[in-house]
């Protein structure tokens, strides 16, 4: 494919990324995903000769389609691109990434607009099927980015959009255990949309409030996560993960700020700057679940403030069942998004034999 292609460039919650719609783009996954790549710049770990961020949490694209399913508008593929390598993945969903999903398909008129504020129901369609309804600001009919909610990961207000996640009814504990040991560590396995192993930061003698960098320059800590990790993903029936952005994990330590928990999460091998949105709601239903290793933060009420590296993101939960049977009812999270660019992409033509 020489041609360009419709292609619109958006910040959703704290991550940046491609958006197209499904019908612009091949239907071989092979094509598409050798597309995407020319598309992005990968595998230069850099993406000089393409439009991504040379960081995974700006190399991500977003698929949108009308969906035939009775509950939802649109259909919403995830693919995180690897910036250094050829890996496009679907293994996992991102939540951030989803705040943008609602204003493009709104903007491409998959959904029809309202006056003043319009609700799009939105499928995931990858791994696991999962629903959510987006809100998006539309005061005249049609979207707008401006407003006043400042979301921690960014440093400009933009108009509000509340994300509420519908649960599958499925146990968050993919293990059967709310908790267990992992290469001699305490861990709780917990997929909330997000397959998430967290630990202690005192059980790998850190603070848990170390920053990014620091964190990615300890090489034996990350030769330690990482074998946590593989152990992890094959207990969660996930499979050889070696090549694979799943399951996250996520180190936990006492709020410093007034919130619930503070956390530190590998995505799986740099450091969010914040955190992912499913990501959160995962960390925030091991809270509110009985005996996993962060329900000693447990509060009385039904949000939780997670802290992370750039500020906090407040959690509204509920969950049904007791123990490993807990399932997710419901969580809602307020995100923001902005158009950044709409055109045409001109993807590289040759194909790269790296």
């Amino acid at each position: 494919m020489t041609s360009g292609i419709r292609c619109m460039l958006m910040r959703g919650g704290s991550s940046k990324g491609a958006y197209f719609l499904a019908e612009d783009l091949p239907t071989d996954v092979g094509i598409r995903d050798d597309l995407i790549l020319r598309i992005m710049g990968s595998p230069d770990i850099r993406q000089i000769d393409g439009i991504g961020g040379g960081h995974p949490l700006t190399s991500k694209v977003a698929i949108v389609s009308e969906s035939k399913h009775d509950d939802a508008d649109v259909d919403y593929q995830f693919l995180q691109v690897d910036p250094g390598t050829r890996l496009v993945t679907d293994r996992q969903t991102c939540g951030n990434l989803l705040a943008g999903v609602a204003p493009f398909a709104l903007e491409r008129q998959l959904v029809p607009t309202n006056v003043g504020s319009t609700a799009v129901r939105i499928r995931s369609v990858n791994p696991t099927e999962s629903f959510a309804t987006a809100t998006v600001q539309t005061p005249d009919g049609n979207v707008t980015y401006d407003g006043d909610e400042l979301m921690a990961g960014t440093l400009f207000p933009a108009a509000s959009i509340p994300l509420e996640f519908y649960g599958s009814g499925s146990s968050l504990f993919p293990t059967a255990h709310t908790r267990e040991h992992i290469t001699g560590l305490p861990a709780t396995c917990i997929d909330a949309g997000m397959p998430s192993v967290l630990i202690s930061a005192a059980d790998l003698g850190l603070t848990g409030y170390e920053s990014p960098a620091e964190l990615e320059d300890d090489q034996a800590l990350r030769q330690r996560i990482e074998l946590l990790r593989l152990q992890a993903g094959s207990r969660m029936g996930l499979g050889d993960v070696h090549n694979t952005t799943v399951p996250k994990v996520c180190i936990i330590s006492p709020p410093r700020f007034g919130g619930t928990i503070s956390t530190r999460t590998f995505i799986p091998h740099r450091v969010h700057t914040a955190i992912g949105v499913h990501g959160a709601v995962s960390v925030a239903a091991a809270v509110l679940a009985e005996d996993t290793i962060a329900s000693q933060y447990r509060v009385p009420d039904e949000r939780i403030e997670i802290e992370h590296p750039s500020g906090e993101l407040e959690v509204a939960i509920a969950l049904t069942g007791h123990g490993r049977d807990t399932a997710l009812f419901s969580s809602t999270i307020v995100r923001t998004a902005r158009k950044l660019m709409d055109g045409t992409v001109w993807p590289r033509i040759e194909r790269t034999t790296k």
